[in-house]
């Protein structure tokens, strides 16, 4: 099913509207914000009525949540949410830091539009994330990747994995490459937010 923003929640439907048509988010980011908040009100509609979220929150319908409802949620809710996605979900810092992003900039939009008294993140702590080296391949195991590649489009494969490993793209972005990036002996490949850069050939 094609996402939209029109259909999505009213508590939040307008902040992803200011995310990507003022902020200029792309779809992707503009989905992943829609996903963690419609996770984060579940949480919060149950939260605040028994104390406690089911381990499956599929079934919990916020439709009927308004601003009012927003404006309830306090610092140490947003905490009790970040505890259950790291106990009953098994998030890890990284992911519970995305959603801290999330929240974040939720609250502050909603703070600055007038739609609730004061902004319940403002002093919300992102997890400590472990400083960990990049992976990559090292010479010979490049060569081994490239020797293996066979089947009937054994060409097209060589040529991605070729572009892969030679200009460091992400996996979106390569497989987001149209003909017409292709300007001589550059590519402009249009990465994270929407920012593109150009990788000289």
């Amino acid at each position: 099913m094609d996402f939209k923003i029109n259909d999505q929640p009213f508590i939040y439907r307008e902040f992803l509207m200011y995310m990507q048509s003022i902020k200029g988010k792309s779809i992707n980011t503009v989905k992943e914000y829609a996903l963690d908040l419609h996770v984060f009100f579940q949480f919060m509609k149950n939260y605040k009525q028994s104390g406690s979220a089911p381990d499956d929150l599929t079934e919990t319908d916020i439709s009927d949540l308004s601003y009012a409802f927003a404006d309830s949620v306090a610092l140490v809710d947003l905490y009790a949410y970040l505890t259950y996605m790291a106990e009953s979900r098994g998030n890890t810092a990284a992911s519970r830091a995305r959603k801290v992003a999330c929240l974040r900039s939720y609250f502050k939009y909603m703070s600055k539009a007038g739609y609730i008294k004061d902004n319940p993140a403002k002093e919300l702590d992102s997890p400590k994330l472990k400083q960990a080296l990049p992976k990559y391949l090292n010479l010979e195991e490049s060569k081994e990747l490239l020797s293996s590649v066979d089947g009937k489009n054994k060409y097209r494969d060589y040529a991605i994995l070729t572009l892969f490993l030679n200009c460091g793209l992400r996996l979106s972005e390569l497989v987001n490459i149209n003909l017409n990036d292709f300007k001589d002996d550059i590519l402009i490949v249009t990465g994270k937010g929407n920012k593109e850069r150009v990788i000289y050939l």
